[in-house]
């Protein structure tokens, strides 16, 4: 089948490959001419612009989005909704906010257009071992797009499958990230345990080996803590500073506005915030506080 992608980042680059090797014609646009002429010398047919890869796709036409969410999904999703037409399909495969996919689609509908929300999980791997898709929209354009589907998994019948209307996808996709926060929140505070016991001498990357076989918290999180940490066991050059790409934010934000307790979700998003300040002005009042009360000292920053 046809296939028409705007982004050709990692993740999208990497879906474009996978579709050419599984024998579709993949129509790209990426505005980075030296990016698109690379993907070209691969097999992906160039568009210049969105009209013209919109002119090259046959209808019923299937368009990919994979682009950052926000600003640049938004802009792509408002000038495809005008050059598209009745019957076609607009599938957001990046990380875009459910809310956002709910406001599109109520947009795109009334023109005949069919908006499909499709989070992506695999990330650099998902080249080789296959993305794991959480789809959401009509039924009956999923099943019409199953083709693309199915050379993006991992399996025909595993790793994919639509979750519910336009929306869940994104929303499943969000919550799947927000248990992500908690799993590798928890390997982070573990390991530290281990590593700070110093007398014990231990090996990380041993300990990390022998929970990856029988072990009931093993997992491709585990896999890839153990990889990371026989490359640089002592992780040098590597900064305590982790960022969030905004959909444990949307996590804790759904969990607060339906009184659902996420406490380990929200804790770790916590946690990554405090990762960023160095300096913190809340553990300075903390000392200052103690020396308020108890006289504890207050240890001066070095020069």
């Amino acid at each position: 089948m046809q296939i028409g992608i705007v982004g050709l980042g990692r993740m999208g680059g990497n879906m474009a490959r996978r579709w050419m090797r599984g024998g579709h014609t993949v129509v790209g646009h990426v505005r980075n001419e030296a990016t698109l002429q690379a993907f070209a010398k691969e097999g992906l047919v160039p568009a210049a612009t969105l009209e013209d890869l919109v002119s090259r796709l046959k209808p019923p036409r299937a368009v990919w989005l994979m682009l950052p969410a926000g600003g640049p999904t938004e802009e792509a999703v408002t000038r495809l909704g005008s050059l598209l037409a009745s019957g076609d399909a607009l599938v957001d495969g990046g990380n875009s906010y459910y809310k956002d996919d709910l406001r599109r689609a109520a947009l795109l509908t009334p023109r005949g257009l069919h908006y499909l929300d499709e989070g992506t999980s695999g990330g650099v791997w998902g080249l080789t071992e296959g993305y794991c898709l959480m789809i959401g929209g009509p039924a009956e354009v999923v099943e019409r797009l199953r083709p693309a589907f199915v050379t993006l998994a991992p399996a025909p019948e595993r790793g994919w499958g639509r979750v519910g209307p336009t929306g869940a996808g994104h929303f499943v996709k969000m919550i799947h990230n927000g248990i992500e926060y908690g799993m590798m929140q928890s390997y982070a505070e573990g390991f530290a345990l281990l590593e700070s016991k110093q007398e014990f001498g231990l090996d990380l990357k041993q300990v990390a080996a022998i929970w990856q076989d029988g072990s009931v918290v093993r997992s491709w999180l585990l896999d890839l803590a153990a990889r990371a940490l026989q490359e640089n066991p002592r992780l040098e050059g590597i900064a305590p500073w982790v960022e969030d790409s905004g959909e444990g934010r949307w996590t804790v934000q759904e969990s607060i506005e339906n009184a659902v307790p996420a406490p380990v979700i929200t804790l770790s998003l916590m946690a990554r915030f405090r990762s960023r300040q160095p300096g913190s002005f809340a553990d300075r009042l903390l000392a200052a506080l103690r020396n308020q009360f108890g006289g504890h000292a207050i240890k001066r920053p070095g020069p």
